[in-house]
């Protein structure tokens, strides 16, 4: 559990670090360097107006 002070905690944090994770770093081994580059600009621009639109 690190330095987390209950499991709820925890599983909160993991769980939203799961699906940030897997959004900020595909799966390099089955892409291309001009398709991994062009996933990760789609995340960030994902990630950007996620972002722009919790703040509104």
């Amino acid at each position: 559990m690190g330095r987390f002070k209950s499991p709820r905690h925890a599983q909160r944090f993991l769980s939203v670090h799961d699906q940030t994770a897997t959004l900020f770093r595909p799966k390099r081994l089955r892409l291309t360097a001009a398709s991994y580059r062009h996933a990760r600009a789609d995340a960030f621009s994902l990630w950007a107006d996620f972002a722009a639109e919790i703040t509104a």
